[in-house]
């Protein structure tokens, strides 16, 4: 009987539900973190220079961040799954060639868009097969189609370019224009940031891409198809920097053989920077655009302080590191607390 009430007397072991709220607690501290770094540094770059946050500023900030914030999102869909994918500049540069050839024919921009985003896709599509069925690690993989599409990329384009007098005027004004101070661009990668935000917090398959990056042992043994899901990760990845592409093409209005170069340093920063741990299965898509709008005003900054627009590289790089030795800090600091809670409930 004794033995009997001091069961009933014990406290009930750790729920995983509470280890996953743990675990969200302190991504969402990283993401206020970073909420206020960003905050700090709009305000102090304002302070210097009272032209930071005119109109004109403010929008200007907007465009450069829009398109960094699209193509950061689909990498984070890939880092969660705990892979990467290094050939989303190759790919947004090809796909704004292709979209920009099309249009310099008399070709129409919706047509233009799809044919960007589809190329995308197809360049995903081959990087998920080869990381997900040919089971060759995703760096492997995608530094060698990073370097394979820059080729085809330069081989196709030759010397030539293309300039915004060979475009649509109505395509062009889509990268410009916009109501007030909010570009068309911001509209289109809030709506991409939010859908996108939405499928993977409240879809079944959504919520899969976390648990294969958690463990995927442990999600092929729960009945989670993990192979296709890894595809249909690199696949929307690789959309999502085709649509990158033809917004670049609209916002700049001049690409060629270079364009997309070393782009992959700095989406792959915003990514780690905005808290998506590159051990895969937690992070949110909002911290990425946090992160690439952080990655972006700093880049927007450095000018005003006289800064060589060459460091920009460096301090992208520094940040990446700075976030990768944070989040072993946090993972460790979790996996104790976690383990003493454990260890306390019995």
């Amino acid at each position: 009987m004794s033995a009997a009430i001091q069961e009933t007397v014990q406290p009930a072991p750790v729920r995983p539900s509470e280890s996953k709220r743990f675990v969200e607690r302190i991504l969402r501290v990283r993401e206020l973190a970073l909420l206020v770094v960003l905050a700090v540094l709009i305000v102090g770059t304002e302070l210097d220079d009272h032209r930071f946050l005119s109109q004109q500023g403010i929008k200007d900030l907007l465009l450069n961040a829009a398109i960094l914030v699209i193509v950061a999102t689909g990498e984070a869909t890939v880092v969660i799954t705990r892979n990467v994918d290094l050939s989303v500049g190759s790919t947004l540069g090809i796909a704004a060639f292709a979209a920009g050839d099309y249009l310099s024919g008399g070709g129409n921009p919706l047509v233009a868009v799809l044919i960007s985003v589809l190329l995308g896709a197809a360049l995903g599509l081959v990087n998920g097969t080869l990381v997900s069925f040919g089971r060759v690690p995703s760096l492997v993989v995608t530094l060698g189609t990073l370097y394979i599409i820059r080729g085809v990329d330069s081989i196709w384009i030759g010397s030539r370019s293309i300039v915004a007098s060979n475009l649509p005027h109505n395509f062009v004004q889509v990268g410009h224009g916009g109501p007030f101070i909010l570009p068309y661009l911001a509209i289109i990668g809030v709506v991409v940031l939010v859908l996108v935000g939405l499928f993977l917090r409240s879809y079944r398959s959504g919520r899969e891409l976390y648990a294969i990056g958690s463990s995927p042992e442990a999600a092929r043994l729960a009945g989670v198809a993990t192979r296709k899901r890894i595809t249909a990760a690199y696949l929307f990845c690789g959309a999502l920097a085709g649509l990158g592409g033809a917004l670049y093409l609209a916002r700049f209005g001049n690409v060629d053989s270079g364009t997309g170069g070393s782009y992959e340093l700095t989406v792959v920063s915003a990514v780690v920077v905005g808290g998506v741990a590159f051990t895969g299965g937690s992070g949110s898509v909002y911290g990425a655009a946090l992160g690439a709008v952080l990655l972006t005003t700093i880049n927007s900054v450095l000018p005003g302080l006289g800064v060589n627009s060459s460091w920009e590289q460096a301090i992208d790089g520094f940040l990446l590191l700075a976030a990768i030795a944070v989040d072993r800090l946090v993972a460790v600091r979790v996996a104790n607390v976690l383990r003493r809670r454990n260890v306390r409930h019995g």
